[in-house]
């Protein structure tokens, strides 16, 4: 299926008014809109905020074209990204809302919830999100922030969540999502790596790096302290303030014994760690490995018997987005999880939550690549049609539900959060 024909099909389905317009989206021709329409759509201008791997100016730059109203995307790394929800959502219309940081923002009247009748690919989004479990039926781990306890509002004002309970309105959207791992530098490390265990073993002592958040940080620790027998966790990602206590005096060990090469906070900082040698082990992100390779250098992301990470993101809209500009809003995302948007971000590494709509958009190859674990039969492209792999090379973590199947915590906001950063700041400085 081409581009305009996938596009096609993702029709304006909120108003009456635009599904009898029988325009075709993408087509490079809008017409049969009511003249009062195609005069003022023009004017409006969605302002969409994200992190840098997603809020990417080459998708709005296609969303305008498609759409008929400008859509502009604001980077902002996350600790900024989040202060920027909390005190100036008054300057942004929608975002990218991290699992993580909907605990923060729900009941602060900064979102609107969103309909679900309104969401016009709710049926296309994964069950791990709307369900809760896999498409065979197996429930979903339920450590740290799992998808569905905060995607499902109590009601249309969205002060509270069901922790669970399908209704009719939701928090955000589901559209991002991946598993995270370590990333390896098989050359250097020169043994098999099977466990989250490896990352703390002294064999690595000045070579391995976690990522300076004290959430991810703090919990890829865990990952590791409890698969060589350390400390067995009740929720790796909601640690009591006890377990917080053994993993910090633990970790505070390891630093001062030089254990740990750095703590990054970009992406660019783990890939240079990685492609430099200095890191010869760490937390890290699926593309981030990906661009070490990019470079002709060996780096594996590697599963690991205890499982994966997991993480993802919502679209959501900020409460002050009313009238035609929230009516913009509404053909935006059913737009953006029509399949475009997930296609590119395939192409960078990332899964899209509607994962058979991003097929849509991607090679036969492509797919059986980035999602279906195969070898690739072409030579693979990011979005901007630089080289990632080579013909035959097969992607890291096998295949999409491989990955996604084998999740054994969430990223979380954990309930003592606050006592965490200042234990974790305290490990940072010691």
């Amino acid at each position: 299926m081409t581009r305009k024909s996938a596009t096609r099909q993702a029709r304006f389905g909120r108003r009456a008014l635009l599904r009898t317009a029988g325009a075709a989206i993408g087509s490079g021709a809008v017409t049969g809109f009511p003249t009062i329409w195609a005069q003022n759509i023009k004017d409006i201008v969605l302002r969409h905020a994200g992190p840098p791997v997603a809020a990417i100016p080459a998708i709005a730059e296609q969303a305008t074209k498609d759409l008929g109203f400008t859509v502009q995307m604001q980077a902002s790394e996350n600790t900024d990204l989040l202060n920027r929800f909390l005190t100036q959502s008054s300057a942004i219309d929608c975002a990218d809302v991290s699992l993580t940081f909907l605990r923060y923002l729900i009941g602060r009247d900064i979102l609107q919830t969103i309909p679900v009748a309104k969401a016009m690919n709710w049926d296309k989004t994964i069950p791990l999100f709307t369900k809760g479990e896999y498409p065979d039926g197996r429930k979903a781990s339920r450590q740290g922030t799992m998808p569905l306890n905060v995607l499902y509002a109590t009601s249309a004002e969205g002060s509270k969540v069901t922790n669970g309970t399908p209704t009719e309105w939701i928090t955000g959207m589901p559209t991002v999502t991946n598993a995270d791992t370590l990333g390896v530098r098989p050359d250097l490390v020169e043994r098999p790596i099977s466990s989250w265990a490896d990352l703390l073993s002294p064999e690595f002592k000045g070579k391995a790096a976690l990522q300076d958040g004290p959430a991810v940080g703090s919990m890829d620790v865990a990952l590791a302290l409890e698969a060589r027998g350390d400390i067995k966790y009740g929720d790796k990602g909601n640690m009591t303030k006890a377990e917080i206590d053994k993993t910090m005096a633990v970790l505070i060990e390891l630093k001062k014994a030089g254990h740990f090469r750095a703590f990054w906070s970009s992406f660019d900082q783990s890939v240079n760690l990685m492609a430099s040698g200095e890191v010869v082990i760490q937390s890290m992100w699926s593309p981030a490995v990906t661009a070490v390779r990019s470079r002709g250098i060996a780096c594996t992301y590697q599963p690991l018997k205890e499982g994966f990470r997991g993480w993802g993101y919502t679209l959501g809209v900020m409460k002050h987005v009313n009238g035609m500009k929230l009516d913009a809003f509404y053909d935006y995302l059913n737009w953006y999880t029509g399949g475009f948007q997930g296609a590119f971000i395939a192409r960078e590494g990332y899964y899209a939550a509607q994962p058979e709509n991003a097929r849509k958009f991607l090679t036969e190859a492509e797919w059986d690549y980035w999602y279906g674990g195969k070898p690739a039969a072409t030579d693979i492209m990011n979005p901007f049609g630089k080289l990632m792999e080579k013909a035959g090379a097969k992607r890291d973590g096998g295949s999409f539900w491989d990955r996604l199947g084998n999740i054994a915590v969430w990223n979380a906001v954990m309930d003592e959060d606050r006592y965490l950063t200042r234990k974790w700041n305290e490990f940072l400085t010691s």
